[in-house]
Parts: structure tokens; C-alpha cells; sequence
């Protein structure tokens, strides 16, 4: 199982350095694609993947992305209320096909998922993002590596023993520093390669601190649903690693932290 997961593991990591080496462009797609799957995922746990609201979501998807990748921000909080919109008016026309809980959990997952995720390609859109947007990994699998060796090594004290019986408060304080420090390291040698940004090391080393924490507080909420669904994975993609929602569940939470860390810091 260790093998399996090892080797599954590298090349998901192979393959996500390749696609966010070739640019913005391979990685807008693959959000799009990895989005999609993730949300399919998350509405099978729920019970709704073969739900035309599901369908309308995917669409919806889709558009928002492509705001994104015109650059539009001034239009997505609009673009928002009109997908809820939609949603609600689906649900009335149709009543009483759906319960309103469909509704929001379909709401729910539109800014989950591909909204939080699209700041995954935000970053990479930045000045000097190709390496930028490397804070969003360190903070996410880095932060998990370290609370992982740290909660093995000296792990006592449980710090939520009911949805995540496993993790310590030790391996989390581990994960923040371990993200905090690789941070540091990473601003300091690329420090050159980002000149615009002032005090690189302080903005690196307090975005991955910061993403770090909301990087585990959303793997805790993705634990959550799972145990709310009774179900151990949101998928079999990824050998080892359950679906691509199991993967990039702590992503969702780490890309925004980062990208609005560096957008503040950058103008101090």
C-alpha cells in the first residue's frame, strides 16, 4: 500500500510540474478538466451525480473559467448571483422535483470547487507567477509531509481524535512551521528571479505560514463531508490517494491564501 501510494503520489506531483511548467494555458485547462472531476466526485458522495442541476453546475463551470481566463474579476461576483439565480429558478420551475438542499449543495460546490480553484491559475497569471505559484504546493503537500513525519515521530495529543482520529496537534504545528520555513528558503533562493516583490523572504514565509493553516483546516472540512457521507474517499482515481477531490482538497484552500497574501504584501 506504501508503494502504491509512494509511486502515485510522484507521478501526480510529475505531472502537475509539467503542466505548470508549459504556462498558463495547459493549466487553465487541466483547472477546467480537474474541476469537473472533483465536482463530479463531491456529487457523488452527496447522492447527485446524475442530477440535471449537476449538469447545469458543470456548464456554469466552465463559463466562470472562462471570465477567469479573460481576466474579467469585476464580472464574477455578478457572475455568481446569476448562477444562484438559475439555480433557484430551476428549482421553482421544477418544484417539487428538487429539495432546496440539492440547490445548495450545488451552490455550495460551484465556489468549493472551481471557484477556489481557479486562484490555482491566478497565480500563475502573475508577474514572475511561474515561481510564485510553487508557495500554493509547499504550503499544501509541503505543510503535509511535515505534519505527517512530525505527528509519527512525537505525536500525542489528538486535536480533533472525532474526524480526524490520526492527527496531533504536535503534527499540525509541525505542518505550519515546516510550510513557514520551506517559505523562507524558497524566498530566499528565488529571491532574485522576483525583485518587484519587497521583503520576499517576510511575504513567502507568512503566505505559506498562513496557507499552511488554512491548508489543514480544509483537509479537516473535506474529512468532515466524508464522514458526514460515510464514505473513506471521494474517489479510486489516484491509487493510494482516493479521487483528485482527496488530492487537491487542501489546494481549494491554499491557492486563494496565497494569492491574496502576495496581491496585499506585494503594495506594502
Amino acid at each position: 500500500m506504501f508503494i502504491t501510494r509512494l509511486i502515485s503520489g510522484i507521478i501526480v506531483l510529475l505531472i502537475a510540474i509539467g503542466i505548470v511548467a508549459f504556462g498558463t494555458v495547459p493549466l487553465w485547462f487541466a483547472s477546467i478538466l480537474l474541476s469537473g472531476i472533483a465536482m463530479y466526485e463531491l456529487y457523488k458522495a452527496f447522492g447527485m451525480k446524475g442530477s440535471a442541476l449537476s449538469y447545469v453546475s458543470y456548464v456554469l463551470s466552465v463559463f466562470y473559467y472562462f471570465l477567469v481566463l479573460f481576466n474579467v474579476d469585476e464580472y464574477i461576483g455578478i457572475f455568481i448571483t446569476i448562477a444562484i439565480l438559475i439555480l433557484l429558478a430551476i428549482y421553482v420551475f421544477t418544484f417539487p422535483k428538487y429539495n432546496i438542499n440539492e440547490v445548495v449543495k450545488i451552490i455550495f460546490t460551484l465556489i468549493y470547487i472551481p471557484v477556489m480553484f481557479s486562484f490555482l491559475y491566478k497565480i500563475r497569471a502573475l508577474r514572475h507567477g511561474e515561481y510564485l505559484i510553487w508557495l500554493v504546493f509547499i504550503s499544501s503537500w509541503g505543510s503535509d509531509v511535515c505534519a505527517y513525519s512530525v505527528g509519527m515521530l512525537i505525536g500525542r495529543h489528538k486535536i480533533a481524535p472525532k474526524l480526524s482520529p490520526k492527527k496531533s496537534v504536535e503534527g499540525c504545528l509541525g505542518g505550519v512551521l515546516g510550510a513557514a520555513i520551506m517559505g523562507y528558503i524558497f524566498g530566499l533562493v528565488f529571491k532574485s528571479y522576483v525583485e518587484p516583490i519587497r521583503y520576499i523572504e517576510a511575504v513567502c514565509t507568512v503566505a505559506c505560514t498562513a496557507a499552511s493553516v488554512l491548508s489543514q483546516i480544509g483537509d479537516f472540512a473535506a474529512s468532515g463531508i466524508k464522514r458526514n457521507q460515510e464514505i473513506k474517499d471521494y474517489g479510486n482515481l489516484i491509487p493510494g490517494h482516493g479521487g483528485i477531490l482527496d488530492r487537491v482538497d487542501s489546494i481549494l484552500f491554499t491557492a486563494p491564501v496565497i494569492f491574496f497574501v502576495i496581491m496585499f504584501l506585494s503594495r506594502i
